[in-house]
């Protein structure tokens, strides 16, 4: 019996990465990360004081 063509068919294999990260091979975006990490760390930061005073 060929239990290969039994089932469900299989999904693809990168499925569960993130979309928005370049794929093995594209250019680097610094530009971009640069400006995510200084977002988060604003956000961080805005977070912080808003526990500190209340």
């Amino acid at each position: 019996m060929d239990y290969s063509k039994s089932g469900n068919p299989k999904s693809t294999r990168d499925s569960h990465h993130a979309q928005d990260l370049p794929r093995h091979g594209a250019p680097k975006a610094k530009a971009a990360e640069a400006a995510k990490k200084a977002a988060l760390l604003a956000r961080m930061k805005a977070a912080a004081e808003a526990k500190k005073k209340g």
